[in-house]
């Protein structure tokens, strides 16, 4: 908006309010003007309301000079009446220039809208009277009228950038999550430091109450801390030495010294704000439809004012004022500040209500998909089920569970983490695997005292050539323990559903949403949880590299498929579905398969993302519907066609509709801030 202002840190705008960015990313051609960010923030309000009280005090003065002011009060006119009403209207139309700088931008963009409309209606009222202080002949006096326009049209402003920042700033919101500043821990003294001056490495003491100013790890000490902004989940979490710190973090009790890992930007709520930027950066697909909408209304509006200005005094006999009046209205009455309104207010209000609930849209344009979705696809591990094994029955041969605990002590799977912590509660210890090797999605093989074993699913077993009669089934997830010519045992594991997850489902059908689930595990084990849960569709035996195939499989039936994972090993499946959701992403936020990021590992964060997602668009549409029906009737009422009925708008009149129909919008967008998502 403004290309000469520009510093080193992110921030608004002290002209116009609006966002500033980073200079790489500033288009040449200005397109990137915006009425909405540059109607918003209490400095935008504060600067109009600081007009608007100056040009109050003006207007009385000004009208007490008036022809109608000097017929009221008794006075008789005088030769330099005229002037002295130029002087005043002269100043108060110098406090209506922040309109005519907005409309440069506007111009300069050819992005011609509300601003473009104001100026043309006050420049006009305000030459014409100019001219006719000095030439008597047209009998007219508008500085009244044009005066009384700017005190309207600046408190509408007023009104306008207050309610746009009354939906409220998402990304302040995420910065209260932080303390202002931290304890840094130094050669032995602790001193209060900025949090923009700490780096990686740096060890700063967290006390009861406070919040931890980065990630990090405890080296020192121990407490209970709440980690609700991130989990959901306000009861306390437990953390001792070498436990994980997240930051926002609250300290309930004791102290504890954290050695940072992850500060600033890199840190949990630094990659929120991240999230939450790029989507206040992106728009929903509505919101194309009416920025074209509100181009049009501009040069629809500038073609009847013209109409007006010709027809009513060639062919309905009027005078050239009253055209002129007429016309002045109706460039007033049709800025399209409702419909420049109507989406990005419902948008800033729907990132703010996502961000407070946990759901992280980074892409506005995929809520339009969100709301319907025909299909959600679930992988079951770690979204439908806790994704913490535990072993229920191991059998075979004696050493079984010593050769798969030590094959899995290399692994990072959660099935192998279980294996090796059963081992260890049976005093098992694990003995030196050479030649380890991971096959994704079927376990592990690697050499023990030079013999080859093979631990894994049934896949694997079969591939190496073992017959299904061999590999017993049950309803429970079962790894297999085999050389190369024998099957040596099995080792059963279940996974509990979580509690969640039989209402998220439930709340998804009452939606009319069905629900598909991915996993790796057999059929037997795959229907138990299935059915357990209600789910409509079951992919079993699925490999994460093919899951994708899946997703593929339903869009082929025209399906809309939302695929919920955990944004790793389902990186492929997020990307090829209409919207990819990443659940439980805990504390690395910023997964970048998913279009928006669940930071709780909770399945019914889904239903509400649906449910908000249709709510938002309602009140999209509401506003859309509004701010365009507002202008069907209201232009044609300001170019006087109503006047045979009685019903005429001057240009303060329509100045006061056009900001409540600003209002309007706004106010039925804060509607939303009642809505609950759980």
């Amino acid at each position: 908006m403004h290309p000469e202002v520009s510093q080193d840190h992110s921030g608004r705008c002290p002209d116009c309010g609006m966002d500033l960015v980073s200079e790489e990313s500033v288009p040449t051609n200005h397109s990137s003007h915006d009425h909405s960010s540059m109607m918003s923030g209490p400095q935008v309000a504060g600067n109009f309301l600081r007009r608007f009280w100056i040009v109050t005090g003006l207007l009385v003065p000004l009208a007490l000079f008036s022809t109608p002011g000097m017929n009221l009060i008794g006075y008789t006119d005088f030769v330099f009446r005229p002037y002295i009403e130029l002087g005043i209207a002269t100043v108060i139309f110098y406090f209506g220039l922040i309109f005519f700088e907005h409309a440069r931008h506007e111009i300069a963009a050819r992005q011609y809208g509300m601003m473009t409309l104001v100026s043309l209606a006050v420049g006009a009222g305000y030459l014409f009277s100019t001219a006719a202080t000095f030439f008597p002949a047209l009998q007219v006096e508008f500085y009244l009228e044009i005066s009384t326009l700017i005190w309207v049209l600046l408190f509408g402003h007023y009104l306008e950038a207050k309610s746009s920042t009354a939906a409220g700033d998402a990304l302040a919101e995420v910065a209260k999550l932080l303390p202002k500043q931290a304890h840094l821990v130094k050669n032995g003294q602790t001193i209060d430091v900025d949090l923009d001056q700490l780096r990686d490495g740096d060890v700063v003491l967290v006390k009861p109450g406070e919040k931890s100013p980065a990630d990090g790890v405890i080296i020192s000490g121990s407490a209970n801390f709440n980690e609700a902004h991130i989990s959901g989940e306000s009861r306390p979490v437990a953390k001792g030495k070498q436990d994980q710190v997240i930051a926002g973090a609250i300290c309930l009790d004791g102290s504890v010294q954290v050695k940072l890992n992850q500060v600033g930007e890199n840190s949990t709520i630094g990659q929120i704000q991240k999230l939450v930027s790029q989507a206040q950066t992106t728009k929903p697909q509505i919101q194309k439809l009416a920025d074209r909408a509100a181009k049009y209304l501009t040069f629809t509006a500038l073609g009847v004012a013209i109409s007006a200005l010709v027809i009513w005094p060639l062919f309905a006999g009027q005078t050239f004022v009253f055209a002129m009046t007429l016309a002045i209205t109706v460039l007033v009455i049709a800025c399209p500040h409702a419909l420049g309104l109507a989406i990005p207010t419902v948008s800033t209000i729907a990132t703010r209500l996502a961000v407070a609930n946990g759901l992280f849209i980074k892409n506005m344009s995929k809520l339009e998909v969100v709301k319907s979705v025909d299909y959600v696809v679930l992988d079951k591990t770690g979204t439908l089920t806790a994704g913490e094994f535990g072993v229920t029955k191991v059998s075979g041969d004696d050493t079984a569970l010593k050769i798969a605990a030590s094959l899995e002590a290399h692994s990072s799977h959660v099935i192998g983490a279980a294996i090796v912590k059963y081992a260890e509660n049976q005093k098992i210890k694990p003995v030196t695997v050479t030649d380890f090797r991971n096959l994704a999605g079927k376990g592990a093989t690697g050499k023990i005292n030079r013999v080859q074993y093979f631990v894994g699913s049934a896949k694997l077993m079969t591939d190496r050539g073992f017959s299904q009669k061999e590999l017993p089934q049950v309803d429970k997830t079962v790894v297999y323990i085999a050389n190369s010519k024998k099957i040596l045992g099995q080792i059963q594991l279940s996974d509990q559903i979580k509690p969640q997850s039989k209402e998220a489902i439930n709340g998804l059908h009452q939606l009319g949403v069905k629900v598909a689930m991915l996993t790796g595990d057999n059929p037997q084990v795959a229907q138990s949880v299935g059915q357990a849960l209600g789910i409509d569709k079951v992919f079993a035996q699925v490999l994460p590299e093919k899951k994708y195939e899946h997703v593929k499989q339903l869009q082929s039936q025209g399906l809309k498929v939302m695929m919920v994972g955990d944004g790793v090993n389902d990186a492929p499946a997020l990307t090829q579905a209409n919207v990819g959701v990443a659940i439980g992403a805990g504390t690395d936020v910023a997964v970048e398969a998913g279009d928006i990021v669940l930071t709780r590992s909770n399945p019914q964060d889904i239903v509400s993302l649906i449910r908000l997602a249709r709510r938002v668009y309602r009140k999209m549409v509401e506003n859309l519907i509004w701010a365009v029906g507002y202008n069907v009737v209201a232009l044609p009422a300001a170019a006087g066609l109503f006047i045979p009925w009685g019903i005429r708008l001057s240009p303060e009149v329509g100045a006061l509709l056009m900001s409540l129909s600003s209002v309007i919008v706004v106010a039925n967008a804060l509607t939303l801030k009642r809505m609950r998502l759980s």
